[in-house]
């Protein structure tokens, strides 16, 4: 008996939090007005996190140099991380800074970033911004003045909008295009809407310049975009979302590297929640605060789908047992009704999101029909990230997608 009403709390506890961030997801079917626009005033530092891309960081310096904003506002610097191949050189030639690091240690984009925002405060030129990004983006040329604009209304922690420049490479791409859709309308722009926190995607990101030299960087986990976001909303600066300023990431074109990408987020993500959640549980009590208490449900996320896997494996196992039943369900004693209305809401969150992100493509919706393999598989990777979360060696995800921006807007 002590099983089964510990079971059933637990039930009724995941159920809670699904049935809340359901609720915050409906408000992404709104979109707010445009923002108030600025003339361009801001100065940027432009970083570029590079480990060995000599074939795409090319693609990317030309796409930086294209913005439509001044070029006397910004500079960019590809920082090239324990490179052993001829990024820097490539960089130097397209006339930007290569700023070469070499530290086998302290492996990994936070500790990179780390290293170069102290070579940034040391040099003559000062900026009032720094933006971030990953040598494998594209971006679209108004990010530089839509960032202008935010800051100058005051925001401090601005992130773009994440989206994929090569979803039609494989299932596992369409997957990440479709459920970066899904988040972007339904978990971002719903914060955005209801003036909550917006978090950090790890790339597209623009942050003041005088709030890192106040807080430092200090996010050196393997996610260390969530763990900015973490610090920030602790501090009370709430991270916003431009919806309109787009970058367009490199996914994994194979299961195998998906797993590998997906299991050090995962691995990240427990040191996170282990750090955080408690904290801004304990302060948004104390505050009465809900944007720090959204911030510690999305901290501990990664344990709702640990707790998950296993409630559903205890399930089976019972189910399996010639023995009559140990244990019982909360969802046994909810009406049949109640339940396919539940599934049928969360299966159509999908596909609805494309449609109001005004997705054309016919073949991303047939993927609709392979993303419950994607989705599914986050149960065993996470699993297993939980094992292995004191493992925090840097994996390197490689890129060799060459794309042009004007081919990714064309889609």
């Amino acid at each position: 008996m002590f099983f089964t009403v510990l079971f059933i709390a637990t039930q009724v506890v995941m159920a809670s939090i699904a049935v809340y961030q359901f609720s915050l997801s409906l408000f992404g079917f709104l979109k707010n007005k445009s923002r108030k626009r600025h003339a361009p005033s801001k100065s940027f530092a432009v970083l570029v996190a590079a480990h060995n891309e000599e074939q795409v960081v090319g693609a990317l310096i030309e796409n930086l140099k294209k913005l439509d904003y001044p070029k006397e506002l910004y500079d960019v610097f590809v920082i090239c991380d324990n490179c052993t191949d001829g990024t820097a050189e490539i960089a130097r030639s397209m006339g930007v800074h290569a700023c070469v690091r070499q530290n086998y240690h302290l492996r990994g984009k936070g500790y990179a970033i780390e290293w170069m925002l102290k070579e940034l405060w040391s040099m003559p030129r000062q900026y009032d911004a720094v933006v971030m990004f990953d040598a494998d983006n594209l971006v679209n040329p108004d990010f530089l003045q839509l960032m202008n604009d935010d800051l100058c209304e005051g925001h401090q922690v601005i992130q773009g909008y994440l989206d994929t420049k090569n979803p039609d490479d494989s299932w596992i791409t369409a997957a990440y295009a479709i459920t970066y859709w899904y988040c972007n309308r339904l978990w971002q722009l719903s914060r955005t809407n209801l003036k909550m926190s917006n978090f950090l995607g790890g790339t597209g990101m623009c942050f003041e310049t005088n709030l890192l030299k106040e807080i430092g960087w200090g996010a050196t986990s393997l996610v260390e975009d969530l763990e900015f976001s973490m610090r920030c909303v602790k501090r009370g600066i709430y991270p916003i979302l431009n919806y309109d300023a787009k970058v367009y990431d490199e996914k994994p074109v194979t299961f195998r590297a998906s797993a590998r990408q997906r299991l050090r987020w995962m691995q990240g993500h427990f040191n996170v929640a282990r750090n955080y959640f408690f904290p801004l549980l304990w302060a948004s009590i104390k505050e009465r605060n809900l944007v720090k208490f959204d911030a510690a449900i999305y901290a501990v996320g990664v344990y709702n789908t640990l707790i998950s896997l296993l409630l559903t494996a205890v399930m089976w196992i019972d189910m399996a047992l010639p023995a009559p039943d140990v244990i019982h369900s909360v969802y046994s004693f909810l009406p049949w009704w109640l339940i396919a209305i539940a599934v049928t809401a969360t299966v159509l969150q999908f596909p609805l999101a494309m449609a109001v992100e005004k997705v054309r493509n016919w073949k991303m919706y047939a993927h609709l029909l392979t993303l419950p393999f994607f989705l599914v598989s986050w149960l065993p990777i996470t699993f297993y990230a939980f094992f292995t979360q004191n493992n925090k060696t840097w994996s390197h995800t490689q890129h060799t997608r060459v794309v042009r921006i004007e081919e990714v807007q064309s889609k």
